[in-house]
């Protein structure tokens, strides 16, 4: 399972010309799901997005985790995080989950999270989504369990 946050002043998404999702300062969380993902992976990803120091103390510094900023988390589904692009100039999907777990692990994920954290807003699964931000920092790191 892979995520990639971007720390952003707001982010939204749209589908169809709908907004489905949006957040005000927070994460937007990018989410891959690979065919070897479980429930224990997801909340080992879940723990590490909610704790992960991006945001400033009184000092200055990155030391606050998105729990104690009280931001919102805005997390869209996107498999071309797991892709294999080590070879030639094709991205290789064959690590990537099948669309049935995918979803599933998906909905687990944004379940957990809205069970720990107030502020959670989703975009659709394997929906073309239009995905709007304006990232703070810029504050971007990839994460992986």
């Amino acid at each position: 399972m892979r995520g990639l946050i971007q720390r952003v002043q707001f982010a939204s998404v749209n589908v169809d010309g709908e907004t489905v999702g949006e957040i005000g300062e927070g994460l937007l969380l990018f989410l891959g799901i690979e065919k070897d993902d479980d429930q224990a992976k997801a909340d080992k990803l879940l723990e590490k997005v909610l704790k992960y120091r991006v945001f400033s103390d009184e000092q200055g510094r990155m030391n606050l985790g998105l729990k104690d900023s009280g931001g919102g988390l805005l997390v869209v589904s996107q498999f071309t995080l797991v892709a294999d692009t080590r070879k030639g100039l094709r991205p290789g999907f064959s690590s990537g989950a099948s669309p049935e777990h995918g979803e599933a692990m998906y909905d687990y994920f944004v379940s957990r999270a809205k069970a720990l954290h107030a502020d959670v807003a989703t975009g659709q699964f394997a929906a073309d989504m239009k995905v709007s931000l304006l990232n703070d920092g810029p504050v971007t790191f990839n994460l992986s369990v």
